[in-house]
C-alpha cells in the first residue's frame, strides 16, 4: 500500500451544509476501493481565479490523506469524475508521517 494525498474541490453552489455528506462519500469511496483514510483536513471555501461557468464561481477545498494500492487510483479517478459534487481531484504521493520518519532515522 502506498500513501497518497488527495486534494478535492467540492461543489458548494447550493448547499454549504452538504459538505460533510460529500466528504463522507469521498471517504466511503476510498474505503470501497480497498483503501484506508488516514486524515481529512477541511479547508475553506475559495473563489476560483478563472471562472468557466458563472454558475460555479467557488468551491470548498478538502485535503484527504489515505493509503491504497497504486492500481486503484485510476478507479478512484473515474469514480470521482462521475460524482457531480466534485469539481476537481488531484492525487499526489504523500510523504511519510513525521513521527514515523523520525523513528526510522533513529534506528
Amino acid at each position: 500500500m502506498k500513501r497518497y494525498e488527495g486534494l478535492f474541490i467540492l461543489n458548494t453552489t447550493a448547499r454549504e451544509e452538504g459538505i460533510k455528506d460529500a466528504i463522507d462519500k469521498v471517504s466511503a469511496e476510498i474505503t470501497a476501493q480497498g483503501g484506508r483514510v488516514e486524515t481529512v483536513q477541511k479547508m475553506d471555501k475559495r473563489t476560483f481565479m478563472r471562472v468557466a461557468n458563472k454558475k460555479h464561481s467557488s468551491g470548498f477545498y478538502v485535503n484527504v490523506i489515505f493509503e491504497t494500492l497504486p492500481g486503484s487510483l485510476a478507479g478512484l479517478r473515474s469514480r470521482f469524475a462521475l460524482n457531480e459534487e466534485i469539481f476537481r481531484v488531484l492525487f499526489t504521493e504523500a510523504p511519510a508521517p513525521k513521527a514515523a520518519a523520525a523513528v526510522a532515522k533513529a534506528n
